[in-house]
């Protein structure tokens, strides 16, 4: 009766892509892994929140006083929606100058916005490497669907023009901002006066861009000054905030209809108010707090990618997500036992994560890690 399933595991035993769940323990930059310690390279608390035990502290001290519940019993609709969410989505529409609106996770905001927003007689134009989360919102939404090559926004205007007498309701252009596995930045300017070309409607999602980027950690969308040009802006609170759960920004109408249309909102529980209340924490006092710490992240970075360059690997990118690229399953696998005998936590990345051909380790950079202690890296992994 499971032959079937036994067969394609057996399948990705042999292509190098069965995947298993370790037991680890995290604490600050380091992991502890069957009592060995590593530095954790594959964490996205970019800017080393997560693991800042003063402000776990500080924070458990204030959660103790205002006595937050551990559970939210319901979903947002019924009797889920906790005061602590009315404050933190106020505190975003006053950062973002656009009404907010929470979401249990980024694969529960992404597919639950694109399958409500997009439908049948719409048309989805999204970048070839978006995140799968966006990927199956669109397969979700029954809408058209066409991927550009990534960033190639010749390519997207081609595609565009294409269908623009097709009598499309409505047409979506879908984005990353900071891509999760290349470590490249989007031309949100460019995709913005093509969406007003088009009349399109943009979704951007910010999830590892958000704390990082911009004077106040908007994201690259608020570097780019263009915040109010893009109709949906997508970030999470599981990356650079520390925290769990993701959001989304737009205009009074769209979140109104999401409200009362997306189904991993209306159908889901709603995160427990501790949750909410520590994300709001962060934002509101820690992010502020944090200038340093994103610059220090960027030089890093900036000088780990020159290193690499410079000994022959392959890498993308420009920012503190930097991808190592062997190609072939078997050899990143070897790459990442070399990183882990020698106390570097680095799993190997492959397909369908990433395309057949671009299997890698893929570095995520955290503000508390030192140049110093990731520069014999590419000693250890050259070949």
């Amino acid at each position: 009766m499971y032959d079937k399933f036994k067969n394609e595991i057996d399948k990705l035993k042999r292509d190098c892509c069965f995947r298993t769940l370790k037991p680890v323990e995290k604490h600050g930059q380091f992991l502890f892994l069957d009592g060995k310690k590593y530095l954790n390279l594959n964490s996205n608390d970019y800017l080393a929140v997560a693991g800042d035990e003063k402000i776990r502290q500080d924070f458990l001290g204030i959660a103790k006083e205002a006595n937050y519940s551990l559970g939210s019993t319901s979903s947002r609709l019924l009797c889920g929606n906790d005061s602590a969410y009315q404050e933190l989505e106020n505190l975003l529409a006053s950062l973002y100058k656009k009404p907010a609106l929470i979401f249990n996770s980024g694969y529960h905001a992404n597919v639950g916005i694109i399958s409500a927003l997009a439908g049948k007689g719409d048309v989805v134009f999204s970048d070839k490497l978006n995140h799968a989360s966006i990927i199956d919102g669109i397969k979700l939404s029954g809408a058209d669907f066409h991927r550009y090559k990534h960033l190639d926004y010749d390519r997207l205007r081609e595609l565009l023009e294409k269908n623009k007498t097709k009598n499309f309701k409505n047409i979506f252009i879908i984005t990353e901002s900071l891509f999760s596995m290349d470590g490249d930045v989007a031309d949100l300017k460019k995709l913005v006066e093509l969406k007003e070309e088009f009349n399109a409607i943009l979704i951007v999602d910010e999830a590892h861009a958000f704390g990082v980027y911009g004077e106040i950690g908007l994201g690259v969308s608020e570097k780019q000054n263009l915040v109010e040009k893009i109709d949906v802006i997508v970030a999470t609170f599981g990356k650079s905030v520390g925290s769990m759960g993701a959001f989304c920004v737009a205009d009074e109408i769209l979140i109104d209809y999401l409200k009362n249309k997306a189904r991993t909102l209306i159908f889901s529980t709603a995160l427990p108010e501790i949750n909410v209340a520590f994300s709001k924490h962060v934002i509101e006092n820690i992010f502020p707090t944090l200038n340093d710490k994103r610059k220090h992240l960027f030089k890093t970075a900036d000088k780990f990618r020159n290193l690499l360059v410079n000994k022959g690997f392959q890498t993308k990118g420009s920012s503190y997500i930097i991808p190592i690229i062997f190609g072939e399953n078997e050899l990143a696998v070897k790459m990442s036992e070399i990183a882990l005998e020698n106390g570097f936590y680095l799993m190997p990345i492959r397909h369908p994560t990433v395309a057949k051909g671009q299997a890698r380790l893929r570095v995520s950079l955290t503000a508390d890690i030192n140049f110093g202690q990731i520069e014999k890296i590419s000693d250890l992994l050259s070949l």
